[in-house]
C-alpha cells in the first residue's frame, strides 16, 4: 500500500492518544442525565442579566448553573428539586423580575439512581454494538477465508470504531473543561449513530475487496487490492459524507441549543468515520493479513 496509509494511520493513533490524555486529565463533564438533578428552562419577554438571575436563585439553591439559550431564554441546572422548591423558584423569579415576562417552558428532574442506570445502559449499548459488528462482519465475509481472516476484518472495523468514538470524547473533554459543555443522553445517541455510519462506510470498502478477490479474481498482492478497493469506493464515500455534513452544519448553526452539541458530535464523528475506514481499518486489515500469512 502507498506510504500515505502508514503516515495517516500513525497520525490517527497520535490523535487517539491525545484524546485519551485529555479525557483522563480533564474528565467528561456529565450532565444531569447521568448524575441526577433538575433542569428548568425559562423564557422571558425581556431577559434579565444572567448574573441577576443567579443572584436571585442563591436564596433558594446554592448550586444553580444558569446558561442563556436563544435570545431570551435560560436553562437552569441544579440538584434534584422537589415540586415545592420548583414552584418557589418560579415564584421568586417572577417577583424579582415582574416586567420580564417569565414563562416556564420545561422542567425535568432525574434522580441519581436513574442517572447511574442510564450511564450503565449507555456503556452496555455501545459494547453490544461493537460485539454485533464483529459477528456481522465475520459472517458476511466468511468466504474470504483463503485470502484473509473475516475475524481480521471484524477487528479492523472495531479498532476504527473505537477511533471514531475516542476522538469526540477528547473534544468534549476539552469543551467541558474550558466552556462547560456537558455530556448528556443525547451524546450517547450521537455515539451510536457514529458507530452505525462508520461501520457502514467500512463495510462498503470490505465488500469491494471481496468483489475484487472472489468475482474478479485479482492476482495482485492483498495490499494493492485493498488500495484499489479504497480508490474505487472513494467518490461514493466522499459524496455521502459531504451530503450528511451539509445537513449537520445547518443543524449546528441554525438549530436550537438543545441539539447544537449533538450535531457537533455527529460532525466530528461522521468525518472520522469516513477517514478511519480508509486510513485505519484498511491498513490494519492489510497488516493483520500479511502477519497471518507469515
Amino acid at each position: 500500500m502507498p506510504k500515505i496509509y502508514t503516515f495517516m494511520f500513525w497520525a490517527s493513533i497520535s490523535l487517539v492518544v491525545v484524546s485519551l490524555v485529555l479525557t483522563f486529565t480533564f474528565g467528561l463533564r456529565l450532565g444531569v442525565d447521568f448524575t441526577g438533578g433538575s433542569v428548568l428552562e425559562l423564557q422571558f419577554t425581556h431577559r434579565p442579566a444572567i448574573e441577576d438571575i443567579k443572584h436571585t436563585l442563591t436564596f433558594d439553591v446554592n448550586d444553580a448553573e444558569v446558561n442563556p439559550t436563544g435570545d431570551t431564554g435560560v436553562i437552569i441546572k441544579t440538584h434534584e428539586l422537589t415540586e415545592q422548591q420548583h414552584q418557589t423558584i418560579i415564584k421568586n423569579l417572577g417577583t424579582a423580575f415582574p416586567s420580564a415576562g417569565l414563562e416556564e417552558k420545561k422542567f425535568d428532574s432525574i434522580g441519581p439512581v436513574v442517572g447511574s442506570e442510564l450511564k450503565h445502559s449507555s456503556v452496555v449499548a455501545i459494547i453490544i454494538v461493537l460485539v454485533a459488528v464483529i459477528l456481522y462482519i465475520a459472517f458476511v465475509f466468511r468466504k474470504l477465508g483463503r485470502t484473509t481472516s473475516p475475524w481480521s476484518m471484524g477487528l479492523s472495523a472495531i479498532v476504527a470504531l473505537l477511533h471514531d468514538v475516542t476522538i469526540p470524547l477528547g473534544v468534549f473533554a476539552l469543551l467541558g473543561h474550558f466552556y462547560g459543555i456537558e455530556i448528556s443522553g443525547v451524546f450517547v445517541a450521537a455515539a451510536l449513530t457514529i458507530l452505525g455510519f462508520s461501520v457502514s462506510d467500512t463495510v462498503v470498502i470490505f465488500d469491494r475487496v471481496r468483489e475484487n478477490v472472489i468475482r474478479k479474481g485479482s492476482k495482485e498482492s492483498f495490499g494493492v487490492i485493498v488500495h484499489q478497493s479504497v480508490m474505487q469506493t472513494l467518490a461514493r464515500s466522499l459524496n455521502t459524507v459531504f451530503t450528511v455534513l451539509l445537513s449537520l452544519f445547518a443543524i449546528y448553526f441554525f438549530g436550537g441549543d438543545s441539539i447544537k452539541y449533538f450535531a457537533l458530535a455527529l460532525i466530528v464523528g461522521i468525518f472520522l468515520g469516513a477517514y478511519s475506514s480508509i486510513f485505519v481499518a484498511s491498513p490494519l486489515l492489510v497488516w493483520w493479513t500479511q502477519k497471518r500469512k507469515h
